[in-house]
């Protein structure tokens, strides 16, 4: 993978390769079956054309060359610590690999942790739509207030406090096979805790796996903790990725955010959303009021720009209302994402092309 790109950005003016996979979409199992009786496995139902578009997408991340290196320490060692760049796929492929292993060794579920809401929400519903199925039955998700599964679910993604409120009843935590600890490295109160608690577990449950993933991750510290795991690291990234610097400090690094934005939206003819990260809810709202403010007065000719909040304080529904309009794309329109807190992953970011200044 080539090494990232620096140069300098004058605000005031106006990887590896995959695998080669027989059958339809690149799936082995696939290219086995006459196309008549492609059925999925988890609905009993045929695969839809989604499946083997979204297929396509699978077998060229990063992480899917080394999924059987990762089932077999799976297989071998209780607990695994796992590094991975953003945009390389493990937050999405690697708990479905998971899945595969608990069915094969029982009927006990897969936990896969996130620090925060937005990004249980999202990452499920797309690993849903890999899988074909739908959200709340194979595949779901468990925030404060709300539960997005039942008894059918097999994969199951939370924030860490989740799973810690589950520890507390179930100590043992004796519903799952396998447990993931995504974006360690943030070390929030719950996820710490949960090591933990964990480590305990694991003394007393030779059955469970304990995988810690993270995209930057003192890999030492970790190993040690959990007594001398295996490291697996997967280089190499989904996006390229270009760095623009500015030639001096901004006294006002927001107008400057948003000069940048308005910058982009009228020169870039590339298609594609914006993406800015900003630090907290009260600049997002400010800085959507102030771009909106700024596209109006330049007028139609510009072009629209919609611009869409997302924070981790925003109410479920809106949180899951905006991730759907950023999906969408719509004729003559930019979209731009005012993210604050937000894992990187929990952004799809095939769409983005361009991002403002990350602050």
């Amino acid at each position: 993978m080539s090494s990232d790109r620096k140069r300098r950005l004058d605000i005031d003016g106006a990887g590896s390769g995959s695998k080669k996979h027989s059958g339809e979409g690149g799936d082995p199992r696939l290219g086995e079956m006459p196309g008549a009786t492609r059925m999925n496995p988890h609905s009993g139902l045929p695969f839809s054309p989604r499946y083997f578009e979204l297929f396509r997408k699978r077998v060229q991340l990063p992480v899917w060359e080394y999924q059987e290196k990762f089932l077999d320490l799976l297989n071998r060692h209780q607990s695994i610590c796992l590094v991975g760049e953003t945009g390389s796929g493990k937050t999405t492929q690697i708990p479905q690999w998971c899945m595969d292993f608990s069915k094969r060794m029982g009927k006990k579920k897969v936990a896969c942790t996130q620090p925060r809401r937005v990004a249980a929400m999202s990452v499920s519903q797309r690993v849903a739509e890999e899988l074909d199925v739908s959200l709340g039955q194979e595949v779901g998700y468990s925030i404060r207030f709300e539960d997005c599964s039942g008894p059918r679910t097999l994969l199951k993604y939370m924030t860490d406090g989740m799973l810690l409120r589950e520890a507390m009843s179930d100590p043992m935590l004796e519903n799952y096979q396998v447990i993931l600890l995504d974006e360690a490295h943030e070390r929030t109160l719950a996820t710490d805790i949960l090591m933990g608690v964990l480590k305990t577990v694991v003394t007393h449950r030779k059955d469970l796996k304990l995988v810690i993933m993270s995209a930057t991750l003192d890999a030492g510290k970790f190993q040690a903790y959990f007594d001398n795991a295996p490291l697996m690291n997967v280089p190499g990234r989904t996006h390229p990725v270009e760095i623009f610097y500015t030639p001096e400090p901004e006294r006002d690094y927001l107008e400057a955010a948003i000069r940048t934005v308005v910058q982009i939206h009228m020169c870039e003819e590339t298609e594609g959303d914006i993406l800015l990260f900003l630090t907290g809810q009260e600049e997002i709202e400010e800085a959507c009021k102030r771009l909106k403010r700024e596209v109006d007065n330049l007028g139609p000719e510009v072009g629209d720009m919609k611009c869409i909040p997302l924070y981790s304080t925003l109410p479920p529904q809106p949180a899951a209302a905006h991730l759907r309009a950023g999906a969408r794309q719509e004729e003559q329109r930019r979209h731009r994402q005012e993210d604050c807190g937000i894992d990187e992953h929990s952004r799809d970011l095939a769409d983005h092309r361009r991002r403002g200044v990350r602050d």
